[in-house]
């Protein structure tokens, strides 16, 4: 009598969930029989996957009271998924559940049966920093209308070692902006990460992942890769934060319609935090919504070469377009290269030099 009246007086989260019940009584079992430790926060899962046709049905009337909470999914096998049945609950009235369900539920007269048993393991990451040599090789693979446009990219170069070594399914490339397919990537590179999905060995010494960035560096000399590293989802953060506040430092080789002289450029060592606008670029209307973005030129420094051209050193706000900034895009991004020169003015060569987010932290050669 006692146990029904704090029962009754017991919340919804007061109530130790069927799936926390579970783990206490297989944990130790699984433990036992292994003769490992178990451990809840391991990245290794063992899904189970049973069958119980007696019981099947027996949460079909919820979709008749909540039928929002159960929306088909192009993934999921049944609109039923655990996340649906417990959102229907939540919603469901005590009254109505009783009518519709006994209360205790009737023991089953069959056992269920196992369907199939999979192992995988969380996805392990992989960060570093990149240098690419190339003015032909895009950062991601290029492939137009189903059709390849180069034979290979960065993130190929990289993550097909990586794949291979770790023994994954698959891979998620991300890194701190990107380079178009003719611009070179100097200095201390560009800060990437890789996420290797289902790995199937996620155990190697600081030597073993030296030993994968040499591989991965003697396989190429379109790039390379340093400050090599294992590093956690949350870690990851720290390279996507830096990508709008942290600056980036370009060099560009500049053509001008007119004849210059060095004094012609001189004046653009004197220019500091000036503010663009930039309307969205013809070349990536494609892919980025219509927008005009302020950005600001940090600082320059010009470089005379000859008549019809000079080298001009940028210190700019990161997710700054520079070609544009150089030859205005028909107007498009203001003030520019050409509007502050008074000429036509169009890019060669460009290169980034630096790209100023200090993550992952750097390593010892």
């Amino acid at each position: 009598m006692l146990f029904r009246k704090q029962s009754l007086s017991l919340g919804r989260d007061d109530i130790v969930q069927l799936k926390e019940a579970y783990k206490w009584i297989t944990h130790p079992l699984f433990s036992e029989e292994l003769g490992v430790p178990i451990d809840g926060k391991s990245l290794f899962e063992v899904s189970v996957v049973f069958a119980h046709p007696e019981t099947v049905e027996d949460c079909h009337f919820l979709a008749a009271k909540c039928p929002d909470c159960f929306k088909p999914a192009k993934n999921k096998q049944s609109v039923f998924t655990r996340m649906a049945v417990m959102k229907a609950l939540n919603k469901i009235k005590e009254e109505d559940f009783l009518k519709q369900f006994p209360c205790p539920p009737n023991s089953p007269k069959a056992t269920c049966t196992v369907l199939e048993i999979e192992c995988a393991h969380g996805a392990v990451f992989v960060a570093g920093r990149y240098n690419k040599y190339s003015r032909n090789l895009p950062q991601t693979p290029w492939i137009i209308d189903g059709e390849r446009k180069l034979e290979s990219s960065v993130e190929e170069l990289i993550s097909d070692h990586l794949l291979t070594v770790f023994k994954a399914e698959s891979f998620n490339f991300s890194s701190s902006g990107r380079e178009d397919v003719d611009v070179r990537t100097l200095g201390n590179g560009r800060p990437f990460a890789i996420e290797l999905v289902n790995p199937h060995r996620v155990h190697f010494t600081s030597q073993e992942i030296k030993e994968l960035q040499q591989k991965i560096n003697n396989s190429s000399n379109k790039i390379q890769v340093r400050d090599l590293q294992l590093v956690t989802r949350e870690a990851i953060g720290h390279m996507k934060e830096g990508e709008e506040e942290k600056t980036k430092t370009y060099s560009a080789l500049i053509w001008t319609n007119k004849v210059i002289q060095k004094k012609d450029i001189e004046f653009l060592n004197d220019i500091k935090d000036l503010k663009i606008d930039q309307k969205t670029p013809l070349r990536v209307l494609h892919r980025r919504p219509l927008a005009v973005r302020a950005r600001v030129i940090h600082s320059m420094e010009s470089h005379y070469v000859d008549e019809h051209h000079f080298r001009l050193y940028l210190k700019t706000q990161a997710g700054t377009y520079i070609k544009e900034f150089v030859h205005g895009d028909f107007g498009r991004t203001k003030p520019n290269i050409g509007s502050l020169m008074n000429v036509t003015a169009d890019i060669l060569e460009l290169d980034v030099e630096s790209v100023d987010v200090d993550w992952p932290p750097a390593l010892d050669d």
